[in-house]
């Protein structure tokens, strides 16, 4: 608007102008700098993962919405829009995104011009954007749930549609993304599929609506998610309901001919939350469900308020009945632990899991009465071989390529509760559990890292345990274990060179 104060001298028009023009040639050029310069994959610099996550920005929310053709060998046509806040100024940005046609980028509502680098999507608007601005991003594209060469989609084709399992590195293989936990945001889901389906997603309903043959579907969470944690069923599929501890929703998803098989093992689900509360405090989201999936996956998964399992864990009678409930309760402690408090970088992934195959582990000692201590002493002999082939806890190697086990290895599970094991051992049960609970209180909803966890335990023993952690979390070789001075770790393989 122009000054129209009086007194304010209305003179030099031609000078003002031609410092604007100066002005805007100087930002045009370093435009077409920026334009001009090779688009390349960006990161936030993870050790284990180092192009996931996008630097200069922070995702507050994502909408996606999927239309789902019926059959599960065909794309799925998308929309995700992201809403984000700048931290940098920023004349381009990239999103994670690798599997799938982008169609159209926009933003801010106006068409922007895209292109792929790695396992990015490069994105430049019209108009650069200024730090510290509200940005709204939207791509329409397909997601593909076929493998990609030399890696699994983060969907999984079932026998009757699909389900999503992204962790730790997937997620942008089913939607452009921030694809790191770090960046935790809100999320809107929307799937429409053929009326013969039914489609659940993370959080709780927003509506259903009906439209010729086809039916939308639509959840909104509660709560921050990280992208690995996204979840999408949709197949021929019954919904149950019922009611855990303090009124809190169950709902859960199975193939539709199996749910009276499957009851039994439901009906566990709010007594296995209300033991948990009890170890470690209210449970941290909207509702909770178990999502069994007709598919071969080879693992489980603690996808938020809608853990993943595979059918035949319940079904097969391989598995003893105490060791399905354990696991059953491995996938719902990760609702605390990793999922409410996510990890900051993939290094602390032994906090997700460690303390999981703690809380499983726990479990099967108070409800079977099968000892934890002897499932740490066999953990402690094993332990100096899981350190060499996947390194110590808190500094897992690198993962192999395009292996969705990536970096879960027993380092990661039994090995790191071997060492919430040592430090109960160290300093002593009360001080352990208080631990335990403040953690989840204090970092609910966010993100924490190893040396978050490690600050804390010393502030509640009140003494300085820096060598204690040094040692089982970072070290080539086991410490001894305190109280148990006989135990001893086998010696690690020797692998013939070639």
């Amino acid at each position: 608007m122009p000054d129209r104060r009086p007194g304010v001298p209305s003179a030099r028009p031609a000078a003002r102008r031609r410092r604007a023009a100066a002005l805007l040639a100087s930002a045009v050029s370093a435009c077409l700098l920026a334009a001009s310069a090779p688009a390349v994959p960006l990161g936030v610099g993870d050790r284990l993962y180092p192009y996931l996550g996008n630097p200069g920005y922070d995702v507050a929310s994502y909408d996606l919405s999927f239309i789902y053709p019926g059959g599960n060998d065909k794309p799925l046509q998308a929309v995700t829009t992201i809403h984000a806040r700048t931290t940098a100024p920023l004349e381009r940005l990239n999103l994670d995104f690798a599997h799938g046609t982008v169609e159209s980028v926009e933003v801010d509502g106006r068409p922007a011009a895209f292109t792929g680098a790695g396992d990015d999507l490069v994105v430049t608007p019209g108009t650069p954007l200024t730090e510290d601005s509200w940005t709204r991003i939207t791509v329409r594209h397909t997601s593909d749930p076929r493998a990609v060469a030399g890696r699994d989609s983060g969907w999984v084709r079932t026998t009757d549609g699909l389900v999503m399992a992204n962790q730790a590195d997937a997620a942008h293989l089913v939607f452009p993304c921030s694809d790191h936990p770090s960046d935790k945001a809100m999320f809107t889901i929307r799937i429409t599929a053929p009326n013969s389906y039914t489609a659940v997603a993370n959080g709780i309903p927003a509506g259903v609506t009906r439209a010729g043959g086809s039916t939308t579907w639509t959840y909104r969470t509660q709560h921050p998610m990280a992208t690995e944690l996204a979840q999408v069923s949709i197949g021929r599929s019954a919904v149950l309901h019922r009611t855990g501890p303090h009124a809190l929703p169950v709902r859960d998803v199975v193939p539709a001919a199996d749910r009276k098989k499957l009851e039994p093992w439901l009906a566990k689900t709010p007594d296995q939350i209300a033991w948990l509360e009890s170890k470690v405090g209210p449970y941290p989201f909207e509702t909770y469900g178990v999502l069994m999936a007709e598919a071969a996956t080879g693992f489980e998964l603690e996808t938020q308020t809608l853990s993943l399992f595979e059918k035949d864990l319940f079904t097969d009678a391989a598995y003893p009945k105490w060791y399905i409930e354990s696991i059953m309760v491995h996938e719902l402690a990760h609702q605390w632990f990793g999922d409410s408090v996510s990890p900051r970088t993939w290094s602390d992934v032994w906090l997700n899991e460690g303390h999981a195959t703690w809380y499983e582990a726990l479990y099967a000692e108070e409800k079977a009465h099968k000892p934890m201590v002897d499932r740490m002493k066999a953990a402690y002999t094993a332990s100096d071989r899981w350190r060499a082939s996947g390194g110590p806890p808190a500094l897992p190697k690198p993962p192999e390529p395009g292996q969705k086990i990536g970096i879960f290895r027993p380092n990661v599970y039994d090995g790191a509760a071997l060492a919430l094991y040592a430090l109960r051992q160290e300093i002593g049960r009360p001080a352990f559990e208080r631990l335990e609970r403040t953690w989840v209180r204090l970092y609910r909803d966010g993100t924490a890292t190893t040396a978050d966890f490690t600050r804390l335990a010393a502030n509640i023993a009140g003494r300085d345990l820096t060598g204690f952690f040094q040692a089982w979390l970072y070290g080539e070789k086991t410490p001894p274990m305190p109280g148990h001075p006989d135990w001893k770790a086998a010696a690690p393989r020797r692998v013939a060179k070639k």
